[in-house]
């Protein structure tokens, strides 16, 4: 015995009272009963006072399924800001002071595990005394990961790896935030599925419980729904939810007295561009007589919180009549299941969710990105999501059938700029060049390949084929082919227009990577006095080149951000790469980029479209529909076609958000110089006065003897 025990136990009746806490029998007070009896919160700002059942009724029925023998696993899927958290401390309060029993409290991570102990269970204990009383006061019996109590009950903090989830047996197990944990912990299944191993040795006396919010997106989005209640198919808590009893919130109109499920499919706002206004005057309408309810009480109908007080759980197969009357037989099952929706979401307000949306609209609308509004959907509506890129399946001749007679390689009339894109194959450089609209469209105005180099074929004369991979000097024609090319307007003055910005893929076959990086360099800084004139042949340069030219590379994180500029250094890893430090490479979240593509090639008005020129052939269109989006690995090209269209047009849009500003802040009433109308861009100019733009720095090596001939 410790000097900290013999302490606890230096009378009689200390020790008497020590062992009756451990075997005294369970008090009948179910868990929400318990809750309102020795939970207390203090939250100053927003509530200080006792737990009240009342102001999240959706959670007692979970709340008490929990000390239920009938089910051995619970789950609970719902929005943020409705209380469900709270369930796993008032499940505490209740094992601590009725029925004591161990468990282990599962978060994402042991970061999280360690802010929870510190936020949410040593607040527990100091604000709700009677519960705080139960903890050993000794060290070892209160440290961040482990509490234990005078009746021997032990809490324990963890996080999920196959070391604290296999081989301890617990009878009752809470995983919070599910859907924000890896869905495979080691190669050995699911959280829930190792978690709930640990309570069958105590049969009907084990639980585990599960909350989140929905966080993965939906699986198949033309599934079909065999049960009025059934979630769409895909992983994580709505997953666990289907395999349940799936009990929906459910309320009771007081127009018709007809129950229907709060939704937010069932709100109405005016449509108006101030998203605010539109917000502020949200209603939500009864699907059967169509009555409105605002959020709050108003003109005698009630709001939100009075309708939450009437609620009620209705389980799948079955029917809740006018009296609240509850008939029909439930699946059989030992999940008890609850989907709960943003709208009825005790600590939100149907102005957040509807604001929420909105501005998630505008920017998927301005960007393609679909982040913002995955993330409203998931978290603020309690639902799960649809990738926009699986609503539909795109066909060539639905692309090519959009085609207009743009003329032929000619700059049409509202492009401000152009940006061109390069992909690395083994003997061919595949270029595509694109037209940045006043309307921030994409119009197709180049396609071609540059095959041949400036490396004479001894044998069967004229030029090699370029290998990219072999020789550096085969990448110095592009410098002539694509970053100095220039177009036509398309207005008949006879000026042309050069290009704004180069991107290029770097990654490829073997050496590709290396004499990019030294085809950025040349770029950079020439060939200092020999770059008049190359053994190989001719290769146009000026200063300035490198600032128009990008590589890129595809990150190999899911996570990245859209598109970052990092310098590699070979010296950390990847020797062969040549590379120093010294190279800028975009780096690009292809899933998010071709996301956003997938977006424009469905839309077909102006504001984000893309625009396709009648020559084109067919080929072009099928390379844009060869990828399809697997949820697990992303835009992946199944049956390896040919897809250069389809990336071309990705670097396109990642260029686009490397500009400065990038395309989708830029205002064309009041445009950088480089996107102004044509009378007043810096990169059109009249051949006819000029060389090309900004002539004072185009030069073509060969031709400067003969400027210094015509100067003399």
């Amino acid at each position: 015995m410790t000097k900290q025990s013999r302490h606890l136990f230096e009378t009689v009746e200390g020790l008497v009272a020590a062992s009756a806490e451990a075997i005294r029998p369970a008090k009948r007070m179910s868990v929400s009963e318990a809750a309102e009896e020795y939970r207390y919160l203090n939250n100053p700002g927003a509530y200080v006072g006792p737990w009240l059942n009342s102001m999240t009724p959706y959670l007692v029925e979970p709340m008490d399924v929990l000390a239920s023998w009938k089910f051995t696993g619970m789950a609970f899927a719902g929005p943020a800001q409705c209380g469900k958290t709270d369930m796993a401390l008032n499940w505490i309060g209740h094992s601590v002071m009725c029925d004591p029993a161990d468990i282990m409290l599962i978060q994402t991570s042991q970061t999280t595990a360690r802010d929870f102990s510190m936020r949410r269970i040593d607040r527990l204990h100091r604000h709700s005394t009677e519960v705080g009383s139960r903890l050993l006061n000794t060290r070892q019996a209160d440290n961040t990961f482990d509490k234990t109590y005078r009746s021997g009950m032990l809490l324990s903090l963890s996080w999920p790896t196959i070391n604290e989830l296999s081989g301890k047996p617990i009878p009752r197990l809470w995983l919070t935030d599910y859907d924000r944990m890896s869905q495979d912990v080691d190669g050995e299944g699911s959280p829930f599925f190792l978690a709930r191993k640990r309570a069958t040795t105590f049969r009907s006396f084990g639980m585990c419980a599960v909350e989140s919010s929905p966080g993965f997106v939906v699986d198949n989005p033309k599934w079909v729904r065999t049960s009025k209640h059934e979630a769409p198919p895909t992983q994580g808590i709505l997953g666990i939810y289907n395999q349940g009893d799936r009990r929906r919130w459910q309320w009771q109109c007081v127009g018709c007295h007809s129950w229907f499920e709060p939704d937010f499919e069932l709100l109405n706002w005016p449509d108006t561009e101030d998203f605010m206004e539109a917000a502020e005057m949200a209603t939500l309408k009864c699907p059967h007589c169509e009555i409105d309810y605002s959020h709050d009480p108003m003109d005698g109908m009630p709001g939100k919180h009075i309708l939450n007080q009437s609620g009620v759980w209705v389980p799948d197969g079955c029917v809740i009549n006018s009296e609240g009357v509850i008939t029909g037989t439930p699946p059989r099952t030992t999940i008890a299941s609850f989907w709960l929706k943003g709208v009825a979401a005790a600590f939100s307000d149907w102005k957040t969710l509807v604001f929420n949306y909105l501005s998630a609209e505008r920017d998927y609308a301005k960007t393609g990105n679909e982040e913002n509004l995955k993330t409203t959907v998931n978290t603020d509506q309690g639902k799960a999501y649809t990738p926009k890129s699986m609503s539909s399946d795109r066909v060539p001749e639905e692309l090519k059938n959009r085609a207009r007679d743009k003329g032929f390689k000619t700059i049409p009339l509202n492009v401000r700029f152009l940006i061109a894109t390069i992909d690395v194959q083994k003997n061919r450089f595949v270029v595509q060049v694109h037209g940045i609209t006043s309307q921030k469209d994409i119009a197709i105005i180049d396609r071609f390949d540059v095959r041949k180099s400036q490396r004479e074929d001894e044998v069967a004369g004229g030029k090699l084929w370029v290998n990219p991979g072999a020789y550096p000097e085969d990448w110095k024609i592009l410098s002539e082919e694509v970053l100095l090319k220039t177009y036509p307007l398309g207005d008949g003055s006879g000026r042309q227009m050069g290009i704004k910005q180069v991107l290029c893929d770097s990654g490829g076959r073997e050496g590709v990577t290396a004499n990019a990086y030294n085809f950025y360099r040349w770029l950079r800084s020439g060939d200092g006095d020999d770059n008049v004139e190359d053994e190989q042949g001719e290769y146009m340069w000026q200063p300035g080149l490198a600032g128009r030219f990008m590589l890129l590379k595809g990150s190999s994180l899911r996570t990245a951000p859209r598109v970052s500029v990092s310098y590699p250094d070979s010296q950390r890893k990847d020797r062969s790469a040549g590379a120093r430090g010294e190279v800028p490479v975009l780096f690009i979240n292809t899933n998010l980029v071709k996301d956003s593509l997938d977006h424009m090639l469905n839309r077909k008005e102006p504001g984000g479209r893309i625009e396709f020129p009648d020559w084109l052939d067919d080929n072009f269109y099928i390379e844009l529909t060869v990828e399809v989006k697997d949820l697990r690995k992303g835009w992946t090209n199944p049956n390896r076609f040919r897809n250069e269209s389809w990336d071309l047009l990705a670097y396109c849009i990642a260029g686009t958000l490397t500009l400065t500003p990038p395309l989708e802040h830029i205002s064309f009433d009041d445009p950088p110089s480089w996107a102004e109308e044509w009378d007043m861009n810096d990169l059109v100019f009249d051949p006819e006065i000029q060389d090309k733009p900004f002539t004072g720095e185009l030069q073509k090596s060969s031709k400067l003897a003969d400027l210094a001939k015509n100067l003399a």
